[in-house]
C-alpha cells in the first residue's frame, strides 16, 4: 500500500490555520492498533536511526503525530519513508499559538495516534502552549488508557520527565548554575505535565556533550532535594544518544559509540548516605555538594548501534555495558571519578509478606493496571514505612 500511496503524497496535504498548520503524508483512513508502548528520550542533534525504528517499531504499524511549536515537515519522509519501519501515516502539528491547544481537529489527532513524537525546539513554547489544555490531557489519557508509545528530543526530551527545566526565563549555562544555584536563569517545574510514573521524579537534560551540561543538571538535582520525598534521580544524553525505556522498565542507549563519543547518563542521588543533601545551598554562592565525594551516583552507558547497554529503571542498580561514577560539586566545582557499583539495594526489605492478589491492584511500569495471569504472586515489602510491591508470575 506505501507504494501506491506515494504517488499521492510527492506533495504533503498541508492544513493552514491562524493557530496551527498541520502536514500529512501516508494512508487517510485511520487504523487502530494495539501499540507496544514505551519512551523513547533523544539528544537533541540529528535523530539516531536506531532509536527511531524502535520508536516506529512500538507503533506497530499505526499511526504517528508529530507535535512542535516551529519548523515544519521535516519528520515527515524521515518516518514515513527513509527509516523502513512501516507505519500507517506520519501527520506533524506545528503549534503557531497557544490557541491551537483547543483545536478540536488536533483532539482527534492525539486520540487517534499509537505514538506520539515531540520535536526539538524551545520548551517553555510547550509548556506555555500545552500544560492545563486538553492536549496534555488527552496525551496523559492516551498513555494510560491506550498504551500509546511517546518520545521526544531536545526541548521535547526536556519536558518529559516529573520534573523539568522550563526555559521560562531562557537557558543556563554549567558555570552558571554551579556558582549561582538560584540563578533567575534556573526554572524548574513539578507542576503536573506529561504523566510518565516510571519518570515521576526524573530530571532529564540533554546536549549533554554540546554544550557540557552536567554541572548544571546536578545543580537541577540540588535544587529538587531540598524538598524531596522520594529519590532524586536524573536522565540524560549526548547529543547523538538515545534512551528508549521498554514497558518492563529496562532503558536501553542507543548511538554510534566506538565510532564516536556517544553516552547517556542516569544520575540518582547516592542512597548509601541517609543525610544527604548539599552542604552549601544558597543564593549567589557556588554550590557544595560533596558528601565525602559521592554525593551522586552516576551510571554512564555507551550508546551503541544495537541498543545493548542498558539500565534497569526498577531498581536503578542493575546496569549492562556502563561504568559507574562518583559525583560532587565543591565550591562550584564538578569533580567526577570512577567507582564500584552502587551498593544499596532499593528493593531490599526489612520484613516480606505474601499475599494473594486481586487483578485490579497490579500496575505496570508505566502505571497502568495490567490483569494478573494465573499463579501470580504480589510480595510487599515494607523499609522505612513505605511498602513496595514486586510482582513475580509463574507461567
Amino acid at each position: 500500500m506505501k507504494q501506491l500511496l506515494a504517488i499521492f503524497i510527492i506533495t504533503s496535504l498541508e492544513v493552514t490555520g491562524q493557530s496551527f498548520n498541520s502536514y500529512f503524508i501516508g494512508n487517510e483512513l485511520d487504523v487502530t492498533v494495539a501499540s507496544l508502548g514505551g519512551i523513547c528520550l533523544m539528544g537533541g542533534a540529528a535523530e539516531d536511526d536506531n532509536a527511531m525504528k524502535w520508536f516506529l517499531e512500538r507503533a506497530n504499524g499505526g499511526d504517528v503525530l508529530v507535535i512542535r511549536a516551529s519548523g515544519s515537515d521535516g519528520y515527515n519522509n524521515y518516518l514515513y519513508n527513509d527509516l523502513g519501519t512501516e507505519v500507517n501515516s506520519v501527520e506533524t502539528i506545528v503549534f503557531n499559538t497557544p490557541l491551537g491547544s483547543n483545536s478540536s481537529y488536533i483532539h482527534e489527532k492525539i486520540q487517534k495516534a499509537e505514538a506520539i513524537w515531540i520535536a526539538g525546539g524551545d520548551q517553555w513554547d510547550y509548556v506555555n502552549y500545552w500544560r492545563g489544555t486538553p492536549v496534555d490531557s488527552l496525551i496523559n489519557i492516551a498513555i494510560s488508557e491506550r498504551n500509546i508509545t511517546i518520545g521526544g528530543t531536545s526541548a521535547g526530551m526536556a519536558v518529559l520527565g516529573g520534573a523539568y527545566f522550563s526555559a521560562q526565563n531562557g537557558t543556563v549555562t554549567s558555570q552558571t548554575a554551579l556558582n549561582n544555584p538560584f540563578d533567575q536563569n534556573i526554572t524548574i517545574d513539578n507542576t503536573s505535565f506529561f504523566n510518565l510514573p516510571i519518570l515521576s521524579n526524573v530530571i532529564t537534560d540533554t546536549h549533554y556533550d554540546d554544550p557540557d551540561r552536567k554541572g548544571r543538571h546536578a545543580v537541577f538535582m540540588a535544587r529538587m532535594q531540598e524538598n524531596a520525598s522520594e529519590t532524586v534521580r536524573g536522565i540524560a544524553c549526548d547529543e547523538y544518544t538515545a534512551v528508549c525505556i521498554d514497558e518492563t522498565g529496562i532503558a536501553s542507549v542507543f548511538g554510534d559509540y566506538p565510532s564516536y563519543n556517544d553516552f547517556a547518563y542516569f544520575l540518582q542521588v547516592n542512597c548509601e548516605h541517609l543525610e544527604n543533601t548539599p552542604e552549601v545551598l544558597e543564593e549567589n554562592t557556588p554550590l557544595t555538594w560533596y558528601i565525602n565525594n559521592e554525593a551522586i551516583k552516576v551510571f554512564k552507558v555507551p550508546g551503541k548501534t544495537n541498543g545493548s547497554g542498558y539500565l534497569n529503571l526498577n531498581n536503578w542498580s542493575e546496569g549492562v555495558g556502563g561504568s559507574w561514577l562518583n559525583w560532587s560539586i565543591e565550591d562550584g566545582v564538578l569533580n567526577t571519578e570512577g567507582c564500584p557499583p552502587i551498593s544499596c539495594n532499593t528493593e531490599s526489605v526489612e520484613e516480606t509478606d505474601l499475599v494473594n492478589v486481586k487483578p485490579e491492584l497490579i500496575t505496570d511500569v508505566m502505571g497502568r493496571k495490567v490483569f494478573a495471569k494465573k499463579n501470580t504472586l504480589l510480595f510487599f515489602h515494607y523499609k522505612n514505612g513505605e511498602i513496595r510491591k514486586r510482582i513475580i508470575t509463574n507461567d
